[in-house]
């Protein structure tokens, strides 16, 4: 089947199915490929093995040992190799140098580890050596965050596998970046950061990295192949650190490497947006809320043309987003939406972002919940209006969150089309439904979410539709390795587009993760409220609802770039 177009989508187009191995971009196009992680040995550490069995003395071992852990270093982390029997996958080798007390090492990365069976993630030890390693054929598209430990406790290890599980589960609240992989992004609700790799042909992120940071991930490298050089990822002074204990050789990076934008506009003059941390009385939700306000530079000029019932065209489509304390205190959205501004791919935009407070807070607020979305309608946009020069014109007006947040965006596009006449809904979580206790996930995790019978008129409380108020477009992101969402989504796509509204859905080769998001989000609004200056040469590129465009088409898949679509029209 030849790749999806934009005008070859039909309702089976879920991911592109090619045999050709190479889009029209010159991106692969593996989405007929198996996606499932699974065990291998990389070409490297298997070469290395038998480098080792044959060598003559314990110098020699010593030696090759020091040679492989200098070129890790050159290379940086985890280490990427081709596969002659699988051209569109991947060995990826996540490595940890230990030392004596060193008893076990786990992976934590997501859509990879299995929560639930810890041990499929330790790592094997390379006998006679301090390497711990551990490989995954992964196809060539997989992007993905990690962490790792170390377990250096004394003691004996637990041979049941219960009590091995429970063992890990408490390490894994020590895990952190590794220090040998300089490309990271914060962590949750943790003052820490997790590593980031990205294999060749995952969708490239060009406006995610900050164009004023100075630290070493600017340009260092997300994943190592080490039949090449590139630049130093972590040289320790005296050798390879100990990786028992973070190194401090490799300053942490909170603004990874990006792809390469589309702009000549220099990096260090990149007019700067503002962002103001505002609180407010939030009334209906009976405290104060803290909200980010990024407001575009006034440097760039912003002409855009008048439409209908709005007679001042100069006001600013607005992005509202779930967990401002991350994207704005953590993530750095401002370089991200300065550098769209200056490369002329997105108008000038305000962004409100309320803080999520904390995991207890977050989970008893968010979902779909009708106080926390009149919060936004009634009290955030109204308040943020009347003091800055903001659309209300709802089809450019845009709700985005992920995971509870993506739940709360669909629930406030669904309730109040008059207000958000644009959805962002990345890795929703549609197992919500009321009644349940904050913290847990509803048992009939697969099969129909709530939400879905709800938008059906099955239920009360969701209004089938106002006079002169058009149904809200819904973009969803969606990760291949996030259990039963995709079956979620596709029961609720279905119900959406049976009442009228337009739906698009990016299927990405990763979990529900930061590393993805960042990428994808930039994607939607650029296919939303985009100016159609060229930023993406997937179906469905060019302005979208913000001038008018019908957005009936098929994500792209870029994350940030170009690259051939990987979604479908709804």
């Amino acid at each position: 089947m030849a790749p999806t177009s934009a005008t070859d989508l039909t309702d089976s187009t879920d991911l592109t199915e090619s045999t050709d191995l190479f889009g029209p971009t010159g991106l692969p196009d593996l989405t007929g490929l198996d996606a499932t992680p699974r065990p291998v040995t990389g070409p490297r550490v298997a070469r290395l093995a038998r480098q080792l069995q044959s060598a003559r003395d314990a110098a020699a071992r010593d030696a090759l040992t020091e040679a492989f852990w200098a070129e890790a270093a050159r290379s940086g982390t985890p280490l990427v190799e081709e596969l002659d029997d699988a051209p569109g996958h991947r060995a990826v080798t996540f490595l940890w140098r230990g030392h004596r007390a060193t008893r076990r090492v786990l992976l934590l990365a997501r859509g990879i580890t299995d929560r639930d069976r810890l041990a499929d993630s330790l790592l094997h030890h390379l006998p006679g050596t301090d390497i711990w390693y551990l490989g995954h054929r992964l196809r060539a598209d997989h992007r993905g965050s990690y962490r790792m430990v170390a377990d250096i406790s004394a003691g004996a290890v637990p041979v049941d596998p219960a009590l091995l599980q429970r063992r890990l589960l408490a390490l894994r609240a020590h895990a952190g970046a590794d220090p040998l992989n300089r490309d990271r992004v914060p962590a949750r609700w943790r003052d820490a950061e997790d590593s980031v790799f990205a294999l060749p042909a995952a969708p490239p992120q060009p406006w995610t990295g900050s164009p004023h940071a100075d630290g070493p991930g600017s340009g260092a490298p997300s994943a190592g192949v080490l039949s090449t050089d590139g630049p130093s990822a972590g040289v320790p002074r005296s050798g390879a650190p100990s990786l028992d204990a973070p190194s401090s050789d490799v300053p942490p990076s909170g603004s990874p490497p990006s792809g390469g934008r589309r702009s000549g506009v220099p990096l260090d003059v990149i007019p700067r947006g503002t962002v103001e941390r505002h609180t407010l009385a939030a009334g209906v939700l009976g405290a104060e809320r803290d909200v980010w306000v990024y407001l575009p530079p006034d440097a760039v000029p912003y002409r855009p043309a008048r439409g209908p019932g709005e007679r001042d065209g100069h006001r600013l489509p607005l992005l509202v987003l779930c967990d401002g304390d991350m994207w704005f205190g953590r993530l750095g959205l401002r370089d991200t939406v300065d550098a769209l501004i200056a490369d002329g791919v997105l108008p000038p935009l305000a962004v409100l972002a309320p803080d999520a407070v904390g995991t207890a807070t977050r989970r008893l607020e968010l979902g779909g919940r009708e106080s926390y979305v009149s919060f936004l309608a009634d009290e955030v946009v109204p308040w943020a209006s009347a003091r800055w020069p903001l659309t209300g014109r709802p089809e450019r007006t845009v709700v985005a969150g992920q995971g509870l947040g993506g739940m709360t965006a669909l629930y406030a596009g669904l309730t109040r089309p008059e207000r958000f006449g644009a959805v962002v809904a990345q890795s929703p979580s549609l197992w919500w439904r009321p009644g349940l206790e904050p913290g847990t996930v509803a048992p009939d995790a697969v099969g129909t979410p709530w939400l879905a019978t709800l938008a059906a008129g099955l239920r009360d409380g969701l209004p089938s539709g106002r006079d002169g108020v058009r149904g809200a477009v819904v973009h969803f992101d969606v990760g291949l390795h996030e259990g039963a969402l995709a079956e979620h989504t596709e029961a609720l796509r279905a119900v959406l587009r049976a009442r009228g509204h337009r739906v698009t859905r990016t299927v990405h080769n990763g979990g529900h993760d930061y590393a993805c998001w960042r990428g994808l989000l930039v994607d939607a609004l650029v296919k939303l409220v985009g100016t159609g200056a060229g930023a993406s040469t997937g179906p469905g590129a060019g302005a979208g609802i913000g001038t008018g465009t019908a957005l009936d088409v098929a994500a792209a898949g870029s994350q940030g770039g170009s690259g051939p679509a990987r979604g479908s029209a709804g």
